[in-house]
């Protein structure tokens, strides 16, 4: 009996000293498993006499029912002093801010922006959207478009031009968007009424100008299309575009050689304060140039230019965005700055409509 209370008595210090769940478990096997030391005392009541076995069975299950239960309460402290030190490990410090989401955190790119709300204005005027290659040939950029050899926008110091190929024929980085259009009346048949955004490349870098830019064109072809309806589509699209009810334009003489007549095209605005602000005061703001498809450029592209005429414009998708949105450098557009576009950018769910608005 005396062994008995000196197990019971190691036991109980032991499991007392358990550090961790993994530690009281072994000293369960050690006690209670089928070769542990309770385990081995109830082995011998066989041999004990009958008077014996009952009286010292009982104390034994007595000691095995105090080691199971010191056991199970050890467990339970254990467990619960390891979930405090995860909680206190892991504690959250809640008043910090929630970090942003993606939706919350990300930005529509202006440029981006200001292509959706030019789709949606001339979507509404019954354009469609054409699109072309950014390597195009010198045909298609340049000798299809009334541009005669030797002209300065072939040269290597504003065309981004390629090593000629096997047969002698230099690609180039388009210039404008304006094979596109050479595209476009190659493949349809008047009449045709599209505009054409998309990237251009030019040897030019400073404040106002990158190596790469974005233009947008338009081009309509029909029997009757005129000056006419080419001012009422510039009107439309501006007081669309800057969102204002009502705006001046004053068309001046120019030369392009894909157009003739050629223009360009000024806009009303109040430069007050360092600020401009369209659709009022007494100002003028070059925006974009227009005039009549040349007759030369209507042959180069299978029409004739006896049955159908055409107009078209072209202005650069960055400068109105810039006069739009009052953004002074356009160096900033391509240098991928997280804090400007946090700035200038648009949230995603904020798409520009004609009937939600388009730039809300």
């Amino acid at each position: 009996m005396s062994d008995l209370a000196q197990l019971e008595t190691e036991l109980m210090g032991e499991i007392a000293q358990a550090a961790n769940e993994e530690a009281l478990e072994a000293l369960r096997v050690k006690a209670l498993g089928k070769k542990g030391s309770i385990s081995g005392l109830l082995a011998t009541l066989g041999s004990l006499a009958p008077e014996d076995r009952k009286s010292f069975g009982a104390t034994i299950n007595a000691v095995k029912d105090r080691v199971t239960e010191a056991l199970g309460t050890r467990r339970i402290t254990l467990k619960d002093a390891a979930l405090d030190a995860r909680l206190a490990a892991e504690r959250a410090d809640v008043t910090l801010p929630v970090r942003e989401g993606g939706l919350e955190a990300g930005r529509i790119h202006p440029i981006s922006q200001v292509m959706d709300e030019l789709t949606a204005i001339f979507a509404d005027l019954g354009f469609a959207v054409a699109e072309g290659p950014d390597i195009e040939s010198d045909d298609y950029n340049f000798t299809k478009l009334n541009f005669p050899l030797g002209h300065p926008a072939r040269e290597m110091h504003d065309t981004f031009f390629f090593a000629a190929d096997q047969k002698g024929e230099r690609k180039l980085l388009r210039t404008h968007t304006s094979p596109v259009q050479v595209r476009t009346m190659l493949r349809e048949k008047p009449p045709i009424r599209v505009i054409c955004p998309g990237r251009t490349y030019r040897c030019d870098s400073d404040q106002t100008h990158t190596p790469m830019f974005h233009q947008v064109e338009g081009l309509v072809i029909d029997r009757e299309a005129n000056l006419g309806q080419l001012k009422w589509v510039l009107e439309e699209f501006c007081k669309a575009f800057f969102e204002v009810p009502h705006v001046k334009m004053r068309f001046r003489p120019s030369f392009f050689p894909f157009t003739e007549p050629s223009m360009e095209v000024d806009i009303q605005c109040s430069r007050k304060g360092g600020e401009i602000r369209f659709g009022e005061g007494e100002d003028w703001l070059e925006i974009l140039g227009c005039g009549m498809v040349h007759p030369n450029v209507l042959k180069n592209c299978g029409l004739d230019p006896d049955a159908v005429q055409g107009y078209a414009w072209g202005m650069g998708i960055d400068r109105i965005a810039m006069l739009k949105y009052g953004m002074p450098d356009l160096r900033p557009f391509f240098e991928a700055d997280i804090r400007w576009l946090k700035h200038y950018g648009f949230r995603p769910l904020d798409l520009p409509s004609l009937a939600a608005g388009l730039s809300a």
